[in-house]
């Protein structure tokens, strides 16, 4: 049901009286409401306006919310009299009264409302006729009288409303926006730490290889020289081991007589230095270099 909120599309005055239709036969009730919808507070009745139209009403500083539910009243609104009929519940409330509910009246004598202010907010589809409304069942009689201009306030507050939902709404808008906006560039710099984490561990993975292939060469080359191209640490204690490797041999060459006897001595007492006699003397490795093969 539309509210007081809603933007009016017609405004006007009328008398208005109450009714009750249940079904029920009490209090003069001629049967159920014309719209299809069960008797309930907010349900009034109109003898022209469409069954299905909302809107509200005002009376005395006070408001009620209504829509189109039957038709009426019949009789009373000849003459554009009696345009509008309440339901029992909201009438007692607007005049401070007091609803009987097993006699569906009224209680305190007052059974009619003069200059009701109502506001229509929206048209309803059901059987009848928009615009001002006409006495019952008289169609070219309309109650020209009935329609108003709309207050402005009530269209400023429209209006003041209506900004301010669009303005809510852009709001909220701009909100998620941003919230969207700073996911995605979380998500991003997740993205690029996870690319650049990968990408440094595969430049370890590679490093660690080319260490260990560098380490395998230096172990199986000797290499003799550092990535400056000079010597380095083992080159240099190569190079310097070779010239006493050649100095000894040299020395061994020259200094020891070919065909000595391991502790035998000569007849000059030269022991390890003499000469060797007969076949079974036992030659050394530097004799036969020498080419010192006798007997």
């Amino acid at each position: 049901m539309s509210n007081e909120n809603d933007t009016p599309i017609q405004h006007g005055k009328v008398d208005a009286t109450y009714f009750w239709d249940d079904g029920s036969g009490i209090g003069g009730d001629t049967g159920l409401p014309a719209g299809g919808e069960p008797m309930q507070k907010g349900l009034f009745s109109s003898p022209s306006w469409p069954l299905g139209t909302e809107g509200y009403i005002e009376y005395e500083g006070q408001t009620a919310e209504f829509f189109i539910g039957d038709r009426g009243p019949g009789h009373p609104s000849n003459d554009c009299d009696i345009l509008l009929d309440l339901d029992g519940q909201t009438f007692a409330e607007l005049t401070g009264q007091t609803w009987d509910e097993e006699n569906y009246v009224v209680s305190g004598g007052n059974g009619h409302l003069y200059d009701v202010e109502y506001y229509i907010t929206e048209w309803g589809d059901g059987d009848g006729e928009e615009g001002a409304p006409h006495p019952f069942q008289q169609p070219e009689n309309k109650c020209e009288d009935a329609v108003s201009e709309i207050p402005e306030e009530k269209l400023e507050d429209e209006t003041s409303q209506q900004e301010e939902e669009e303005a809510a709404a852009q709001a909220q808008a701009e909100e998620e926006a941003a919230e969207q906006e700073a996911a995605e560039q979380e998500a991003a710099a997740e993205a690029e730490a996870a690319e650049k984490a990968e990408a440094e561990d595969e430049k370890e993975e590679e490093e660690s290889g080319v260490t260990a292939e560098t380490a395998a060469n230096d172990v199986s080359g000797f290499q003799l020289t550092g990535a400056d191209g000079d010597l380095a640490g083992g080159g240099i204690l190569i190079l310097a081991i070779i010239p006493a490797i050649l100095l000894a041999v040299g020395f061994a060459w020259f200094r020891r007589p070919a065909g000595a006897h391991a502790g035998a001595a000569d007849t000059d007492g030269k022991g390890l230095m003499a000469d060797g006699e007969g076949k079974h003397g036992h030659e050394s490795w530097m004799d036969r270099l020498r080419g010192n093969n006798d007997d």
